[in-house]
Formats: C-alpha cells, sequence, structure tokens
C-alpha cells in the first residue's frame, strides 16, 4: 500500500467516525431534549402539585383497553369536534406525554403545562389569533387566549415542532423563566427519579389542607380527624399507577421527617383494611350486596400491602393494591353520587377493633 493510499484511507476512516459520532450525538440529544427527565425539568418550583401522563404508553395498554370498554359511548361533544377538525389536533390520537404543575394555594388556582405531541403550529396559532393575541418574550412567540367568559386568560407557547408549553396565568414565557432560573428543584428531581417506572403519578408537595381534602373524597369508612391529621404532618403524598395486563397497579406512599407518624398512619391504614375486610364478611351487607361486587372490593383490600420505607433522612408508609377489570365493573355501574353501604366509623372505633382483630390472630 502506498503512501496516498494510506492517507486517504485514513481521512475516509476519520470521514466515516465523525459520521457516527455527529449521528449519535444527534440521536443523544434529541433523547436528551424530548426525554421523560427533561419534560419535567421544565416545570415551575414553586407548585404544590405535579401530575405526569405517559399517554403514548397507556394507550398500548390492556388496562387502558378495557377501561375504554367500560366507558358509555356517547356522542363526541360538538365544540371540541370542531375543535379537532380547525386545529388538526386530538388528545385521544395526538398527545403523548404530559406534566403538569399545579399550584391551589391562594383564592386562585394556577396550572402550567407542558404537553409531547403531535401538533399542526400553524392551525393551532391561526384558531388561537382568531380571539387571542401574539406577543414576543425572550426572543419566543407568545400566545394568548381567553378561554372563556369566567376564566383567566391562557397563554402558549410552541417550545419545538413536537413540545407545547400553557399557563393561565399572564405569560407562560415567565414561568419558563421562573423554572429555567429554579434552585430548589433537587426534592422534586429526587422523587421524579423514584417514580420513573410510572406512566402516571401525582406527587404533592405538603401543605396544611392536603389532608382534609384527600380525606374528604375517600369512602365512608376511611373518613377520619385522625387520618386527616397524620396526612398533614406528612412533607410529600405520591400516587403512581402502572398497567399490568389487563390490571392496575397504584402505589401510594406518604413521606414524612418522623418515625411516629408514619409508624402512626401505618397502623391505622392496616386497622382500617382489617376493618373493612370484616365488614364484608358482616351477614346484613352480604344480604345487600351482589357476590361479583363484593369479590371485587375482596380482591382489591386482600391485594393492598401497607409497608414502612427508612430513607434515613425521611420515613414513609407506601400503600400498594392492585385495581381489577372486575373492579373497573363495578366502578363503572355504579350511579355517579351514590354512597357506599359499607357504615360509617370513626378512627377511635376503627382503631379499636383493628387491635382486637390483631389480638384474635395473635391467639389463634
Amino acid at each position: 500500500m502506498t503512501k496516498q493510499q494510506k492517507t486517504l484511507l485514513i481521512v475516509a476512516a476519520l470521514v466515516i467516525v465523525a459520521t457516527i459520532s455527529a449521528f449519535g450525538l444527534a440521536s443523544w440529544r434529541n433523547r436528551s431534549e424530548n426525554s421523560r427527565e427533561n419534560l419535567l425539568a421544565l416545570l415551575p418550583t414553586d407548585a404544590n402539585a405535579v401530575v405526569y401522563v405517559d399517554a403514548a404508553s397507556l394507550r398500548q395498554s390492556s388496562f387502558l383497553n378495557a377501561l375504554t370498554s367500560l366507558a358509555p359511548q356517547t356522542a363526541r361533544d360538538p365544540q371540541y369536534a370542531k375543535f379537532v377538525q380547525d386545529t388538526g389536533f386530538d388528545y385521544e390520537r395526538d398527545l403523548d406525554r404530559l406534566a403538569a404543575a399545579i399550584d391551589t394555594r391562594g383564592t386562585a388556582r394556577r396550572y402550567f403545562i407542558i404537553a409531547d405531541g403531535r401538533f399542526d403550529a400553524g392551525k393551532i396559532i391561526a384558531y388561537a389569533l382568531r380571539t387571542g393575541r401574539k406577543e414576543n418574550h425572550a426572543g419566543r412567540d407568545v400566545y394568548h387566549v381567553l378561554a372563556s367568559a369566567d376564566v383567566s386568560e391562557t397563554s402558549f407557547v410552541f417550545l419545538d415542532d413536537h413540545r407545547i408549553a400553557l399557563a393561565n396565568n399572564a405569560n407562560v414565557g415567565e414561568e419558563l423563566y421562573a423554572a429555567e432560573k429554579a434552585k430548589d428543584r433537587a426534592g422534586w428531581t429526587e422523587r421524579f427519579d423514584r417514580l420513573g417506572g410510572s406512566p402516571i403519578f401525582a406527587l404533592i408537595r405538603q401543605n396544611a389542607a392536603t389532608g382534609e381534602a384527600l380525606v374528604e373524597q375517600a369512602p365512608g369508612g376511611f373518613r377520619s380527624p385522625q387520618l386527616a391529621t397524620l396526612l398533614n404532618r406528612l412533607d410529600w403524598i405520591s400516587l403512581a399507577a402502572r398497567p399490568a395486563g389487563t390490571h392496575l397497579r397504584v402505589v401510594a406512599e406518604g413521606e414524612g421527617a418522623t418515625d411516629d407518624t408514619t409508624r402512626q398512619l401505618s397502623e391505622f391504614l392496616s386497622g382500617a383494611l382489617l376493618l373493612a375486610q370484616a365488614g364484608l364478611s358482616d351477614p346484613k351487607l352480604r344480604a345487600q350486596m351482589p357476590d361479583s361486587s363484593r369479590s371485587a372490593i375482596l380482591d382489591l383490600l386482600k391485594s393492598a400491602d401497607v409497608s414502612r420505607v427508612d430513607r434515613g433522612t425521611s420515613k414513609s408508609v407506601r400503600v400498594v393494591f392492585e385495581v381489577t377489570p372486575e373492579l373497573l365493573a363495578l366502578a363503572a355501574s355504579t350511579p355517579v353520587g351514590r354512597t357506599s353501604s359499607a357504615p360509617e366509623t370513626s378512627a377511635e372505633t376503627t382503631k379499636q377493633k383493628a387491635s382486637s382483630s390483631r389480638q384474635k390472630a395473635a391467639h389463634q
């Protein structure tokens, strides 16, 4: 091989290596810029709750198909159908991922949303400018629209061809700037990483009203001032779900700084589960409830596992349970607003009966 041939070979090799490196860098950059982590990193850190949904992943799950089959078949809302026609965007088809930061403190609820999907920017902008306006903020075109007569102005900006940011405050650009400059992101990021395998989750940074709000949404037998007080002592609350075939595996976790709070919460929840299972065996209740309904609820209670997690700097209570197709069918067949047939139970009664149940089990 001549010296000239060797030189050409070396040059060709360098060109190939450079091409492969450039392609690899571009691929890595694309994954990085459009990753779940990057999406969550764009959220402001002063909110008290974050919701994340991987719609693309959920659309492929057997669980979502089972859930969809149970939903009542109704005609599409005419206004939404017109929106899809004018913008080319249908969330059921085109939305891939969504992350929302929500602040419920104060008199007005504030939200900031980042969404990934397939957007026709030209159609969406034209639709917005029918009633809205455009302004430039830090080099970005920001669009403002009035959502409705009683809702504050909503603003949005396209971050790239497949990502959009929306906010219901004065300017979404200000939210993006605040998120980029945020310094207290470590607490959120640490917990986002723990929830990494969940296509859908909600993470709440605690405030004094969270306990009461969550308890108000609980079934009658789980409502109690004691539970609300224990939840209010937590620093973080998370709820994550992951489809497993036709089932949905749900993990709820409450995190605090003291072992005493998590111990009391663990005992309360364990006692409530025992009491609920015992209640389903009551002859009067069995006579009133169909066997299929009782079996679906009993399967849920039996699948529930309450445990405590010690991470050194924080203590947590974790509850894991599975939602089955049978439970979904029961929920779909129950009229909205109907209350549970299970009797209301005070926290003290729950504690006493749970203690009695554990003592009986210990002597058997």
